[in-house]
C-alpha cells in the first residue's frame, strides 16, 4: 500500500497545481494555485517538479499526519507550522516522521499557504492538471477524515540536518500585509474611459468579502465609461480589470470564465497576480501602471529567481548526501 496523508483538520484546503493550461482551448478556466510563486517555491524546496500537485490551504487551520517518513515545505501566507507541537520554519524543507502530526494555524498577512510533499500526491488529473474546477465538479477538495495517497517515491529518508537552518536557501519571500501594490498594463478598452481612467491609480481600493478564485472584487472610486453601447462577449485574459455596472471593480483571476462582456480597463501583470492571490478581504490595493516591456522584464526576473533557487537547493541536497531526492525528481521528469 502506498504511503498516505491522513487529514484530521481540512479547513478550506484542496489539492491543486499550476493549473489547466489546455483548458481555455475548450472553454475551461485555468484554475490552479492563486499564488503561483509560493506554490512553485514549495515544490522546489522538496525537489519536486514545479507543476507537481500540492495542498493549497485558504485562511483556516489544517492538520495531517503521514503514514511514512516524508519531507515537506510550507510557503505562502504566514502560519504557525508545528510538527508534533514543535515549531518548524516556513520556506525551508522540513522532515516529518511517520505518524507525526503537522499543523498549520494562525494564518496572518496573506490568504493562502502551500504544502508540498516530496514525491507529491497521487490524484486524478483532467487535461494534465489536478486543479479543482467547481463548475464541472472536478478535483479533490479536502475534508476532515480524508486520506490522500502519496506517490510511492514520496517516502523520504530523514536526514538529521533537515529542519536545522544550517543553510540559507536565499528564498525571496513576498510581503503579505494589509496593503498590496499591483502592477497593471493598459487594457484594450482604456480609451473608453477618457479622463476618468486615471482614477484607477489615484487612491487605494479595498478587497471586498465577495472576492474568490474567479475574481477579486474591490470597492473604491470607479472610472466611468463614456460609451453606453453593449459590448459583445469576447475572450479575456487572467488579470483583466473590468468595470461592470455597479459599485465594484472586478479583477478576473484563475477561475474566471474564458469570455466576458465588460470593458477591460487594464490587465494585472503575471507577477502581480501572485500578490493579488494573497489579498484578503479588507486589504488596501494600490494599482501601479507599468509598460508591457517592464512587465516582461519582471516576469524574466521572477523566472530567474526560481531557477537560481532550484540550483541552490540541489547544491544543499548534494552536500547533505540526499542525492536520492534529486534522482526522484529526475526520474519523474523522464516519465512525464
Amino acid at each position: 500500500m502506498s504511503p498516505r496523508l491522513a487529514i484530521s483538520a481540512a479547513g478550506r484546503s484542496a489539492i491543486t497545481d499550476l493549473g489547466r493550461v489546455r483548458g481555455p482551448g475548450i472553454g475551461l478556466p485555468v484554475n490552479g494555485a492563486l499564488d503561483q510563486y509560493s506554490a512553485r517555491v514549495a515544490n522546489i524546496l522538496v525537489a519536486n517538479d514545479e507543476s507537481a500537485p500540492l495542498i493549497e490551504a485558504v485562511a483556516f487551520e489544517i492538520a495531517f499526519a503521514p503514514s511514512a517518513d516524508v519531507l515537506i515545505a510550507v510557503t505562502g501566507a504566514a502560519v504557525a507550522l508545528e510538527v508534533d507541537g514543535c515549531e518548524r520554519p516556513m520556506w525551508e524543507p522540513v522532515p516529518v516522521a511517520a505518524g507525526q502530526e503537522v499543523r498549520l494555524s494562525g494564518m496572518t498577512g496573506g490568504m493562502r499557504a502551500y504544502v508540498a510533499v516530496h514525491g507529491s500526491f497521487d490524484v486524478p488529473s483532467l487535461l494534465g492538471s489536478c486543479a479543482p474546477d467547481t463548475v464541472i465538479g472536478f478535483g479533490q477538495v479536502l475534508r476532515d477524515g480524508d486520506e490522500v495517497a502519496l506517490r510511492a517515491r514520496a517516502s523520504a529518508p530523514i536526514n538529521p540536518y533537515f529542519g536545522i537552518s544550517l543553510f540559507d536557501f536565499g528564498v525571496d519571500r513576498p510581503y503579505f500585509g494589509e496593503t498590496a501594490v499591483v502592477d497593471v498594463t493598459d487594457g484594450p478598452d482604456i480609451d473608453e474611459f477618457a479622463g476618468t481612467a486615471a482614477r484607477l491609480f489615484d487612491a487605494p481600493y479595498r478587497v471586498t468579502p465577495r472576492s474568490n478564485h474567479i475574481g477579486m472584487r474591490l470597492s473604491g472610486a470607479l472610472p466611468e465609461r463614456i460609451r453606453s453601447d453593449e459590448m459583445i462577449s469576447r475572450g479575456v485574459p487572467i488579470g483583466a480589470v473590468e468595470v461592470p455596472p455597479g459599485d465594484e471593480l472586478l479583477v478576473l483571476h484563475r477561475g474566471r470564465g474564458v469570455t466576458a462582456g465588460y470593458p477591460v480597463l487594464a490587465v494585472v501583470t503575471s507577477t502581480s497576480l501572485d500578490t493579488l492571490g494573497q489579498a484578503r478581504p479588507g486589504t488596501a490595493v494600490t494599482f501601479r501602471r507599468v509598460s508591457a516591456e517592464q512587465a516582461g522584464r519582471d516576469a524574466r526576473i521572477w523566472r530567474e529567481r526560481l531557477d537560481s533557487l532550484r540550483d541552490r537547493v540541489a547544491t544543499v541536497y548534494a552536500c547533505l548526501g540526499a542525492d536520492e531526492l534529486l534522482a526522484d525528481r529526475a526520474s519523474e521528469r523522464r516519465g512525464a
